[in-house]
Formats: structure tokens, C-alpha cells, sequence
């Protein structure tokens, strides 16, 4: 595709399903068309994911008789061969309402609590989000971070270069000079020292601003783009990405150089820091929910405990079973709460709706069998078979207050609860009663902070 091409596309939900265009029963809810062609690279690659065993960002479905390619637990944006782009937000948009700039905006927020992808300005983020896609968000947080490092100046080093030349300069290498000027007096085949910009850093900038290019739809993003490749103009585009970000180095004073080359790995890569799925070159921009939604519960819950608890993250301190003298099935919750040397709370986050009004024994309030089980285990190991154990989900209009307690029969002094974690104003709703009251701040306040927050600022 050429630079500046203008690329069509959709924006969608998880687990929203996707036709090919020609089909004949358009318009149903969570039901998209899309072209023949992306259609059938999609079906390709549900294949291919399948034999091959990797996450599953894609699956093949029937929708009134007919074959559909659904998308499952994995946001961001899914990029077909012809630049077609899928923008896929999370099915929490929907439930609360907002639209969709509305659930780009809480996707940015929840991805800057990841580990490999806090250099995002939120702010300037947000205020993106609300008039272009998610893919051109990113691009213009790129160009955000090159732009400061041109203003600071593209940093210079050594290198060590061999040339044939018509001066001795540096160190004379006798063998190939030999070989090479035996009938040329006026060269030296030398090994010198050379300061130039043209090192890993810059040239892999100068790579993602060229791939940028062709990934960006976006007149602002394009006229920065090419700006800016102008300043590398003098630096050759890196023709080996992956040595160049092995020979790059951060020295002393390239400390702002970071967050750009966090960009470009993500941009030529073509992955994202958790799936991994550049490989096919097809879904540049995924991520798990489920990793997501944990990361974001956990930075804004360590906000809420009282003091002296400490939030613990990913604890693998204990095993399922012991076997032959060895420990098997290492046991490992989201978080875990703890009081000086004492484990107090357990809680693992799940990325689903619930329905606080399906009470039924049929429904369950769409909780799974398997979490509870698996919470259970928690619980035995880590608590000793006594206390509270936590289930957390996203906080809907459904399901907007704790559930009624879990009891197991069989382990009678250990409870099991299933609570909200409300996306805007990101805090936990807990019950009134121990060990909740000790480990939490008072947050009586934090219903009133829900109806006040008109948005995500």
C-alpha cells in the first residue's frame, strides 16, 4: 500500500462475529460485513491458529445457518494484508454505556497499567482516542516521543568503520591493503573511527517512522511522519531490526530515547508485549483482556488498602500437589493481600459480565464452576483452608454491588466472594464486615464518585 493510501476499515466489540460482505442477513446486532477478501484471510487464519495452537484471538462460529469468523477476549486493532484494519474495543464499552469513544478511551487507560506499555501520555491519549481510531492513537503517541527526541538532537557515536582511502587514517590492516592496493600507492585500506548519528537507535527509529508511513491513514500523522523521516534522512533504515534492538543501548544522557524505541519494537515487531502474534504479520496490536483488566485492577487497588497491607502480585509461593518429592502444579492468584507475614485475602480477576439479577440455579449469575474451584484451591494453600477468598468482576449496571457470600460445606471456615471493580472510578466495592474493613480505606464515597464521573478523566 502506498504511503498516504487512504485504509477503510470497522470498529467492533469483543466476541463480535464477522460476515463476509456478499452474505444476505446484515444489520443483526454484534454482527459486522466486511470484504470478501479480509473474510476469507480471517478464515485462514482461525485455521491457522488452530493447528499451530497459539492463543486463540479468533474462532469460526454459525450464525443463523451460516459460517462466521467471531473475535474473542483479545482488544486492539487486527490488520488484514490489504490494510484493511479491524478495531476491536472492549464489550465493557457497551455495558456502560459511551460509545465507542468512549471505550477507546478506557482501553488507553487500562493498557498504561501494563508493565511493557507505560510510556503512553494518557492524557494527550485520550484526547486522541475521541476523534481517531486506536491504531492512529498509537502512531500519533510514536511521533509524540520522536518529536521530542529531534528537539534534543539525535545523538552521534563512535563506530568502527573499514573503507579503502586515499588517506591513512586510523589503523592500517597490512593483509587486505596488501591484497587491495598492491598496484595502488595512493589507498590505505584502513580500520577507523567514525562519529556519525547512524547507530542501532536511529536507524531503527528511522525503520518504524518509514513503517509508519505506510500504516497511517491519519493527514496529521502522515505530514508528521514524513517531517520527521526527513530529520533521519541521513540514517540508513535499519535492515535488521532484531540485532539492532540487541546492539541498542540506553548510555548515559539516552535516557529519552526510551519510550520511542518502546514504540518501534511494538511497531516493526508487529506485537504486542503479552501476545506475541507478530509472527504472520497480521494482528499487530492485540491484547488479552484478561491480562489487562488484572493489571489495571492492581494498580488501583494497591491505592485502596489501608496501611500496613501490601498488594502481592502473582504469588506462586505454594503447589497444587506433592508427587515423588516434587512440587507439582504450581498454584499462583492475581493478588494477594498481606499483613506483615500473614496472608489475609486472595483475589483473582476475571474479564466477564455478570448478571446480579440471575439469581437462578440454571444461570449462576454467569459465574463458572471451574473459578470457583480454582479459588478454592487458593484458599486451602494459601489461607489454610480459613478466610476470604475474592472473585473480581468489571462493575456493570448488572451487577453493580457484592454478591451474597459463597460458603463452601465441605471447608467451613473458608468464604468466597464475588465483588465489582468499578472502570471509572477505579476502586473496589467491598462488603462491610472483616477482614475487609481492616484491609480497605473507607470508600462509603464511592458510589457517589460512579454518578459524578461523566467520563474517564
Amino acid at each position: 500500500m502506498n504511503a498516504g493510501a487512504r485504509v477503510s476499515g470497522i470498529t467492533i466489540y469483543e466476541f463480535d462475529a464477522l460476515m463476509a460482505a456478499r452474505s444476505d442477513f446484515a444489520g443483526a446486532e454484534g454482527l459486522h460485513p466486511i470484504p470478501d477478501n479480509v473474510y476469507r484471510w480471517l478464515e485462514d487464519q482461525c485455521l491457522r491458529v488452530a493447528e499451530q495452537g497459539e492463543a486463540s484471538w479468533l474462532r469460526l462460529a454459525q450464525r443463523r445457518g451460516r459460517r462466521v469468523v467471531q473475535v474473542t477476549s483479545f482488544v486492539g486493532v487486527i490488520r488484514a494484508p490489504d490494510g484493511f484494519q479491524i478495531e476491536v474495543l472492549p464489550k465493557v464499552g457497551k455495558a456502560i454505556g459511551g460509545g465507542v469513544a468512549e471505550a477507546r478511551q478506557l482501553l488507553i487507560e487500562m493498557l498504561c497499567c501494563l508493565q511493557g506499555f507505560r510510556h503512553v501520555q494518557i492524557d494527550g491519549a485520550r484526547i486522541s482516542a475521541a476523534r481517531m481510531p486506536l491504531l492512529e492513537v498509537f502512531i500519533a503517541e510514536f511521533l509524540r516521543t520522536v518529536d521530542h527526541i529531534v528537539k534534543r538532537g539525535l545523538r552521534s557515536d563512535y563506530s568502527s568503520r573499514q573503507d579503502n582511502l586515499f588517506t591513512l587514517r586510523g589503523k592500517l590492516l597490512m593483509a587486505p591493503h596488501v591484497r587491495q592496493n598492491l598496484y595502488r600507492a595512493d589507498r590505505f585500506f584502513t580500520e577507523h573511527d567514525k562519529f556519525s548519528i547512524d547507530r542501532p537507535e536511529n536507524r531503527l527509529l528511522h525503520a518504524a517512522l518509514r513503517r509508519v508511513l505506510m500504516l497511517s491513514a491519519s493527514r496529521l500523522n502522515q505530514q508528521l511522519a514524513r517531517e520527521l523521516a526527513f530529520v533521519f534522512a541521513d540514517v540508513p533504515v535499519s535492515a535488521q531490526p532484531r540485532i539492532d534492538f540487541q546492539r541498542a543501548r540506553l548510555d548515559r544522557g539516552m535516557g529519552y530515547y526510551a519510550d520511542a524505541l518502546a514504540w518501534a519494537r511494538l511497531i516493526l515487531d508487529e506485537e504486542s508485549p503479552l501476545t506475541g502474534t507478530g509472527g504472520h504479520r497480521a494482528p499487530s496490536l492485540l491484547f488479552p483482556m484478561e491480562a489487562v483488566f488484572e493489571a489495571f485492577v492492581a494498580k488501583h487497588l494497591a491505592k485502596q488498602l489501608a496501611r500496613p497491607m501490601i498488594l502481592k502480585t502473582q504469588a506462586r509461593s505454594h503447589h497444587l500437589v506433592r508427587h515423588c518429592e516434587q512440587n507439582w502444579f504450581r498454584l499462583k492468584p492475581d493478588l494477594l493481600i498481606r499483613d506483615a507475614d500473614r496472608d489475609t485475602l486472595v483475589l483473582d480477576s476475571k474479564w466477564k459480565l455478570l448478571d446480579g439479577l440471575k439469581a437462578n440455579g440454571t444461570d449462576k449469575y454467569g459465574l463458572s464452576q471451574s473459578d470457583f474451584y480454582q479459588l478454592q484451591a487458593y484458599g486451602q494453600s494459601y489461607l489454610d483452608g480459613r478466610g476470604d477468598v475474592v472473585l473480581i468482576y468489571p462493575k456493570t449496571a448488572t451487577f453493580d454491588r457484592p454478591l451474597p457470600v459463597f460458603e463452601f460445606p465441605k471447608v467451613e471456615r473458608l468464604r468466597l466472594w464475588v465483588l465489582p471493580f468499578c472502570l471509572k472510578s477505579r476502586q473496589l466495592s467491598v462488603p462491610d464486615c472483616a477482614p475487609f474493613a481492616d484491609a480497605f480505606r473507607d470508600i462509603s464515597d464511592a458510589a457517589g464518585a460512579d454518578l459524578e464521573l461523566s467520563n474517564l478523566g
